[in-house]
């Protein structure tokens, strides 16, 4: 303003006086000129300079500030080698806000020696429901393997705890996952093949798309699912080269020297690219999670299955609604807790109950074991199960469920480990899986005993529950189970049995047949169902002399209705006679076949009376 004025003021003087200036001119006034001039210019400099500072000031952030909040989202650590886990120490001398030392003692406890102190931190941690997102992810960044699978395995960890799975490598060019899945076959060994492993190693290789579409309708799926699931398979056609490959995939995969080839080529992550791909197809998913699953069982392949983003696959997964999802990532994530599980889960042996880690203490064990064309999930599913649209069983898992034991019984009888197992079987050699394949009930007997060992069957008291076939494998196993005293805790650990439906005498189903290639072409397993079948009868006459000897408690069900069998033959496939093995009691039910497992509610009469045998029979062990 002063400057302003000043400027006005010699402007007037100058315009008063300008016939005076044009007169005489002196060096006076020039100097005033000069100086008016100078000061203009010296003081807006002076004004423009202080205002930048000043505006320059008010738009500085605090660096440390922003700093700060950015090591709250993105706190990246080194690896540690996993041999050096156990010692390595990060956190003492980290510099932290008041409000995020609960996280960083729950990591540092996590890592402590002793391993009450561990477990109690990841129970604590996955109870946290309060934390904001940043710290979440500092746990997800910071926290050790060990940590990281008892969150997954922790049924109410938030989902947060679980970083992303790291980008996928490129594609080769002009290359597809088919084609990368077919060298990853290739590039396996051929040793320690069985005849169905080449068979299904050389036919994935070799056939063209085409003609594997052709044949889809062939029951070659090696997971037991049952006809239902191979008649359905038109509906992701894209998939079956896949499917082939996969199929052979996860036979390699039975043998550890072979998983060791699958994470050397590469095949964590392909599988993974895979998984994605095909999130609308379970029977791809499913089979992924089976090769997964077996890797698991070898402790060396842990770190390269943890890294390459498995872990938050199935911690996912393990929380989805779809229980045969939710079985496979829960057998993958026990194979790699070795903090809390002790057993192992080969293929084929699912755990029902508990999924997660737990306090409730189990007591002891109940088995499923289904029948021909049978399934780990879908045999025991509940009755009418095809009417009822999921929207109803994610509301009421009491009013309906796709598994009766995992939902049901796991409620009534929470001190239960509950197991269910899948095994090959087929009607006909026509549409088996494999036609080299020909495994009679001794050899599958004694390949699910070397199976339910490893899952420490035989630890505990234990329930066996089984439908049709099932029953005499049940039988087999533990005649079988009897003669190695390295099984004996099975023997002496079992208390009783359940048989739906088991055909102990024989079953029409042996002289009969979908059409005609099954009449002149049956499966091994439906020759030995024919009533004059010697295997059978020897089975008999053993199985009730050895359990009259250890008091086995014994409860049959059998039906009462006759069972249509594809749209050609009605028939009554276990009579009444053929059920009774002559001990227990024997109860007839107004159901077929299929659906002698199947309780039409939860307070139907066949599940409540099954509820109560295993109550009365494990009563004592349960009470301890």
């Amino acid at each position: 303003m002063l400057l302003g004025t000043y400027c006005v003021i010699c402007c007037r003087r100058i315009g008063t006086s300008v016939s005076r200036l044009r007169s005489r001119m002196s060096w006076r006034n020039l100097r005033n000129i000069v100086r008016f001039t100078g000061s203009f210019i010296l003081g807006g400099s002076l004004f423009l300079t202080y205002e930048v500072l000043a505006l320059k000031k008010s738009l500085t952030l605090d660096t440390q500030v922003v700093e700060r909040e950015k090591m709250k989202s993105y706190i990246y650590v080194h690896t540690v080698p996993a041999d050096k886990l156990e010692t390595h120490d990060s956190f003492s001398t980290v510099d932290i806000e008041d409000h995020d030392c609960a996280v960083w003692l729950l990591l540092r406890k996590s890592r402590e020696e002793d391993r009450a102190a561990r477990l109690e931190a990841v129970q604590e941690m996955s109870q946290a429901h309060h934390w904001h997102d940043y710290q979440y992810r500092v746990i997800a960044q910071a926290c050790d393997p060990r940590t990281l699978i008892g969150l997954a395995r922790s049924k109410e960890s938030d989902l947060r705890f679980f970083l992303p799975p790291p980008p996928l490598p490129s594609l080769k060019e002009d290359s597809s996952t088919e084609e990368e899945l077919r060298h990853l076959l290739a590039s396996l060994p051929q040793t320690e093949l069985d005849e169905c492993l080449q068979y299904f190693t050389s036919l994935a290789l070799s056939e063209s798309s085409q003609s594997l579409a052709a044949q889809k309708g062939g029951l070659w799926c090696f997971g037991g699912n049952g006809l239902p699931y191979a008649e359905s398979f038109g509906e992701v056609p894209s998939a079956t080269v896949e499917m082939f490959c996969l199929e052979a995939i996860v036979k390699h995969s039975e043998i550890p020297s072979h998983c060791d080839h699958i994470e050397a080529g590469g095949g964590l992550q392909l599988l993974q690219r895979l998984y994605q791909l095909h999130k609308d197809c379970p029977k791809v998913q499913r089979n992924i999670m089976r090769i997964i699953g077996n890797m698991a069982l070898n402790e060396h392949l842990h770190p390269a299955i943890i890294h390459s983003g498995w872990v938050s696959i199935m911690a996912e997964a393990l929380k989805s609604f779809h229980i045969m999802e939710a079985s496979h990532a829960a057998r993958t994530l026990a194979n790699l807790d070795r903090e809390t599980v002790r057993e192992k889960y080969q293929d084929g042996v699912y755990v029902l109950h508990p999924q997660c880690r737990t306090s409730q203490p189990i007591k002891a064990d109940v088995l499923f074991i289904h029948g021909l064309m049978g399934a780990a999930f879908k045999t025991w599913r509940q009755q009418d199960s095809e009417r009822v649209l999921l929207e109803n069983v994610l509301v009421d898992e009491d009013r309906y469920t796709t598994c009766w034991p995992k939902t049901w019984l796991a409620k009534d009888c929470p001190a239960l480990r509950i197991i269910s197992v899948e095994y090959d079987t087929s009607l006909s050699d026509w549409r088996a899986r494999c036609p080299m394949e020909r495994k009679s009930i001794a050899f599958r007997s004694n390949e699910l005993l070397s199976k339910l060992r490893a899952a420490g069957v035989g630890d505990r008291p234990m329930i066996w529950i089984s439908h049709s076939m099932g029953g005499l494998l049940v039988k087999k196993m533990l005649l079988e189970a009897s003669k190695k005293p390295e099984l004996s805790a099975i023997i002496n650990n079992t208390r009783g049995m359940i048989f739906y439906s088991v055909p102990h005498h024989g079953s029409h189903l042996a002289e009969y047949s979908v059409n005609i290639r099954y009449l002149l072409f049956p499966s091994l397993e439906v020759k030995e169902l024919s009533k004059d079948s010697p295997a059978l009868k020897t089975l008999q006459d053993d199985f009730v002399e050895f359990a009259k000897d250890k008091n086995f408690q014994v409860l049959n069900f059998v039906e009462t209705q006759p069972t249509f069998i594809g749209s050609m033959i009605k028939l009554h496939v276990v009579p009444v006679e053929s059920a009774d093995l002559g001990i227990g009691d024997l109860i007839p039910v107004d159901v077929n076949h299929l659906n002698i497992c199947k309780p039409k509610t939860k307070d139907a009469f066949l599940y409540q009376r099954t509820l109560q045998f295993i109550r009365e029979t494990l009563a004592r062990d349960l009470e301890q």
